[in-house]
């Protein structure tokens, strides 16, 4: 999982695809955000969709998708088409992560609204029926408090049947969880300890059960740095915690408990811990975009002492 918004080129991400291709992930997926997370002037960010297109073109087996994008930046109808195009470019391979957004600075300054925490999860619920709705029914009528669909028949429909899948994270709050119950496939936390996973997994099952549905899966999202022996991680992790500049992450919850650092034996046994408490997926945030090594030696190392 790369941070897109931190100076990631196109050439990085070209670079970055191939390896993971190579190494054996079974995906590749962005941050959705157009500003520095860290708010560090000068960073750039490629259009996480449009990254995602290219890299379509350029890959024919790893998974793509946000992680995640923010209700607040685009119009349902233009997400739910945009994902779809990427599925029929990638053949079937686009994932779509979709949250309320919180980065306030960014969506000032690209003119985005950005309303209180109530608000911005009345956007994501309407966006969440109307994606679905666009991916799966022939034609349909929607009229909530901030859209209104006359008559809509998408087509074509996504390749993925019954639809790609969708994906939503946070604090596993009871109107977060009612939200995945009702639409998603997926839920993400966030740099919890594998103690810490326990509860979200309880709530999670709970509200799929209230909605009549099977428990979907829960994933992790976390920090990572990996290394061969201790000097290698703490070199990898000096590196990492530059990235943050003035915001030194060592202080921060992307390296505090929740997180996967160390050598690849202490990886494999910190991955099979969270694997014990129910997570099924492991997004690594990798903040070194241009440490192509470490992603190589998760790939001939982890990799595969996981999938046994």
């Amino acid at each position: 999982m790369i941070e897109g918004q931190e100076d990631v080129s196109w050439d990085q991400w070209l670079a970055l695809a191939q390896v993971c291709e190579e190494s054996g992930f079974d995906g590749l997926f962005r941050s959705d955000h157009y500003g520095s997370a860290f708010s560090v002037e000068g960073r750039g960010s490629l259009d996480a969709l449009t990254t995602l297109t290219g890299l379509a073109l350029r890959t024919t087996r790893i998974r793509l998708g946000t992680m995640v994008s923010p209700a607040t930046f685009r119009h349902p109808s233009v997400l739910a088409k945009a994902v779809t195009t990427i599925d029929h470019i990638s053949g079937g391979r686009v994932e779509l992560g979709l949250g309320a957004g919180w980065n306030e600075r960014e969506h000032a300054g690209y003119g985005f609204r950005f309303p209180a925490l109530g608000e911005r999860m009345d956007l994501l619920e309407e966006q969440l029926e109307i994606v679905h709705r666009q991916w799966t029914e022939e034609e349909f009528s929607f009229e909530g408090s901030h859209y209104k669909l006359e008559r809509c028949r998408a087509e074509p429909k996504p390749l993925q049947r019954p639809h790609p899948p969708l994906i939503m994270g946070g604090a596993a709050g009871p109107r977060s969880l009612a939200l995945a119950a009702r639409f998603a496939d997926e839920y993400n936390v966030g740099f919890l300890t594998p103690d810490e996973c326990r509860a979200p997994r309880e709530r999670i099952t709970a509200a799929c059960r209230a909605a009549g549905r099977e428990p979907i899966a829960q994933s992790l999202m976390t920090g990572c740095i990996v290394g061969r022996d201790a000097g290698e991680v703490a070199e990898r992790l000096a590196r990492a915690d530059a990235v943050g500049a003035d915001t030194p992450l060592h202080d921060s919850v992307v390296f505090g408990p929740g997180r996967v650092v160390g050598t690849v034996e202490q990886t494999i046994e910190r991955l099979e811990a969270y694997e014990a408490v129910g997570i099924e997926r492991v997004y690594l945030q990798h903040l070194v975009h241009e440490d192509l090594e470490m992603v190589r030696l998760i790939g001939s190392e982890i990799v595969p002492a996981m999938s046994q």
